[in-house]
């Protein structure tokens, strides 16, 4: 018995301390803006947590950290690069004008980000003396020139590593990023100089091949880590594919990540893993859209041919994330909160149900989606239940908005205790950019539909004629805001408590 109880305190020491714990202020910060931290390195990366920002610019959360890395830290639009560790705790502070471009970082994660800030202005000013005329010059100057940028990028990573103390995991990072920047500007210069220099027939030499292939040395390692590795190598093998790609007899029919793959079964020289880590990082690019993918085609592609359990499990959370659970699954069971305050799970009433999952905090929900959405309830509400989950971060939040913007429209409110941290967020893969999102469940009980996002979307409007037996009138793929599925004109519902 003490060994065990000795081994689920360690396991669970393990897994309290992969926790990064965030907190701060953004001066003028705007409630109903939200920041997200991303894992930047993975194959298709989803957010890690979504934090709200109070009425003084306060905010606070933790999540679970993959690994120690680079993070990207979103907030109202805008996007910057962080490097965490495992069980640290962020402090950081803005100003709404400029966050999160600009801001200060205090506590244990200071100093690695200290390092990165000043590496990065240094190549920022080295960049600017930069031009195309390189791609221009002989091979030999051009080389020269590369190896010196190279020589002087390096040197003040290694001077700044000493000066901030850097952890030697995250200069060995930046070190590989520069690499992966280098790679870029020779597979540049490789494709374009012909072009540019006016010698159409022009190669580069063995010697160039050689410098290349010696910056490539780490190419599993760089190309789990890095997207622009990954960006690097599909550049290199593009005028490939594209000769490959023009040779298939399905190539008007299949999808850009199906011929990817089958072209990646011909290239023997690359690991599995390099493989996988592509292929991914095509489907994510490409194929991740609900409005033009399929997904049980982007899935099939998945399961097919990619061998690293990691690299396809994140693959597959990523494609339940943007297109919904799998139809013909038994919808999960969730425990939800109404507006009572009694719990509760989806009533079926044998009919099927269409769930919306929203927050207060969506922008222009009450101005947009809500009107669309009546004129649906109003035309389906005899054949279809209709249930509005709420992921607003507290209870009280959820009251007020369900009773400001769905007071009187027809279906039954709940709320998912914890929002986006909740049960139903997790089991549903719902996260900030999927809401508001609609999807549907049969009467059975079975996930029926994929998840849309605009009620004007002819999928989506065929996939309720269809679970109901109604026919609604033709909608205008573009008129997501419009009045269109009946010809009334229902006021704009604007209340957006807070």
């Amino acid at each position: 018995m003490k060994k065990y109880l000795f081994l689920l305190f360690i396991s669970f020491l393990a897994v309290s301390c992969s926790k990064v714990k965030v907190e701060g202020n953004i001066k003028g910060g705007f409630p109903l803006e939200r920041i997200e931290f991303i894992e930047a390195s993975g194959v298709a990366t989803l957010p890690l947590v979504n934090i709200g920002v109070d009425a003084k610019g306060n905010f606070k959360g933790d999540f679970k950290a993959p690994k120690n890395g680079i993070y990207a830290m979103t907030y109202a639009g805008k996007m910057t690069f962080i490097y965490l560790k495992k069980g640290q705790t962020l402090k950081i502070y803005g100003d709404a004008a400029t966050f999160p471009e600009v801001y200060k970082i205090e506590g244990d994660a200071k100093k690695n980000n200290d390092f990165i800030t000043a590496t990065q202005k240094y190549l920022e000013s080295y960049s600017s003396k930069l031009d195309r005329q390189m791609l221009q010059k002989k091979e030999s100057e051009f080389l020269a020139q590369i190896k010196k940028i190279y020589s002087d990028l390096e040197k003040n990573l290694e001077e700044n590593a000493k000066k901030y103390d850097a952890d030697k995991e995250v200069v060995k990072l930046k070190k590989d990023e520069l690499t992966a920047n280098i790679l870029t500007f020779l597979v540049q210069y490789q494709s374009a100089h012909g072009q540019v220099s006016g010698d159409p027939s022009f190669k580069v030499s063995k010697t160039f091949v050689d410098y290349e292939q010696s910056l490539t040395k780490n190419n599993d390692r760089m190309v789990e880590e890095l997207p622009v590795y990954r960006n690097y190598l599909l550049s290199k093998v593009g005028q490939d594919f594209q000769t490959f790609a023009e040779k298939q007899k399905d190539k008007n029919t299949a999808s850009m990540s199906a011929i990817f793959a089958r072209f990646l079964e011909t290239k023997k020289d690359m690991s599995q893993k390099t493989k996988d880590y592509l292929l991914a990082f095509v489907i994510a690019k490409f194929d991740l859209n609900p409005y033009t993918s399929d997904a049980d085609k982007v899935k099939k592609v998945s399961d097919e041919y990619i061998k690293d359990s990691e690299v396809k499990k994140d693959l597959n959370s990523a494609i339940n994330a943007v297109f919904g659970l799998k139809k013909g699954t038994e919808a999960p069971k969730a425990s939800l909160i109404k507006l009572d305050g009694k719990s509760a799970n989806f009533e079926m009433n044998g009919k099927p149900t269409l769930v919306m999952s929203y927050a207060s905090w969506n922008p222009y929900i009450a101005q947009s989606t809500i009107p669309v959405l009546k004129e649906v309830v109003n035309f389906y509400k005899s054949k279809v239940n209709f249930a509005f989950v709420n992921l607003d971060d507290t209870q009280e939040q959820f009251t007020k908005t369900a009773n400001a913007m769905l007071k009187g429209v027809p279906g039954t409110n709940y709320y998912a205790e914890g929002g986006l941290s909740s049960e139903y967020a997790k089991k549903y893969f719902i996260y900030g950019f999927k809401i508001p999102g609609f999807f549907l469940i049969d009467k059975e009980g079975k996930i029926a539909s994929q998840t849309f996002y605009n009620l004007g979307d002819p999928k989506f409007v065929a996939e309720m004629n269809k679970i109901s037996g109604l026919q609604a009138p033709s909608v205008n793929p573009q008129a997501n805001l419009q009045n269109d599925l009946l010809q009334q004109n229902p006021k704009t519902d604007s209340a957006q408590a807070k």
